[in-house]
């Protein structure tokens, strides 16, 4: 899969897939990456990118003519690749969406800056526009890079472990269970015994359990939005069926001493 980085500042970017998941991906085939600067295609002396906003107002706008030039160029390289405006306006990036772009050939990720680009690449030049979250960012660049990881991370070899991705928060719209390693025993807290028990099936278990837990403590909103398997529904009967009874043993408690239960 072939990733380009639209950006006036190129070499922020190539450090990145020097280490890594990146690295080896590259190393591998599985991947092709490059920065373009946005610059090269500005004809000015002064190779400038932004311009003061019509009808006023505070910053700088990216002018479209270097922005086009750069992304007609890319489009002539990578023909089949998907070009993708990182935004604040754009969709919000999310495991789905990584998954649906392992499905292209490309991504060419366009990265604005200052207050944002010319309206008339947004609307021609396009095929997605992409937030990574309701914060603002200086520039697209670390967006484009997130982007690369977590597409790149769900690419068939990249991992090696044949599950390693599936397993995932989010992969199956839940997050991921509680994980441990040596030494057993840290600072007084030893490791859950069913992870040393060699049951597999009680592992396995005690990790969709621990997903659920998590999640509705800290993600209930995934919850609601995923479909269930009729084993997670089990799982969230059971544990309704624990609460009430501890509800009902509270209602009994609470009963008030002087008046003899009544």
């Amino acid at each position: 899969m072939d990733f380009v980085v639209l950006t006036i500042f190129p070499d922020m970017c190539r450090p990145f897939w020097e280490y890594g998941i990146a690295r080896r991906a590259i190393e591998q085939k599985n991947i092709t990456v490059e920065a373009v600067d946005i610059r090269d295609f500005a004809h000015d002396r002064h190779k400038t990118t932004d311009d003061r906003p019509y009808g006023g107002g505070c910053g700088m706008v990216m002018k479209p003519e270097p922005l086009a030039g750069a992304i007609r160029a890319a489009e002539e390289r990578w023909p089949a690749a998907k070009k993708v405006l990182l935004t604040p306006q754009g969709r919000l990036f999310d495991q789905q969406m990584a998954e649906s772009f392992t499905r292209e050939e490309g991504l060419i990720l366009v990265c604005g800056r200052y207050e944002g680009i010319d309206e008339r690449i947004c609307r021609d030049f396009v095929d997605y526009e992409v937030s990574l979250g309701d914060f603002v960012l200086t520039g697209g660049e670390l967006g484009a890079l997130m982007i690369i990881d977590a597409v790149t991370r769900l690419l068939p070899g990249v991992l090696g472990g044949e599950n390693s991705a599936a397993c995932d928060s989010f992969a199956e719209g839940l997050l991921e269970h509680a994980h441990y390693t040596r030494p057993h025993e840290f600072e007084g807290e030893s490791v859950p015994e069913v992870l040393l028990s060699g049951n597999h099936g009680e592992i396995e278990q005690w990790r969709l359990e621990g997903s659920l837990v998590r999640t509705f403590l800290k993600r209930r909103d995934l919850l609601r939005k995923k479909q269930l398997t009729a084993r997670e529904i089990d799982l969230l009967k059971k544990w309704r069926r624990e609460l009430e009874s501890i509800i009902h043993a509270q209602t009994v408690c609470d009963t008030d001493p002087l008046s003899g239960g009544q």
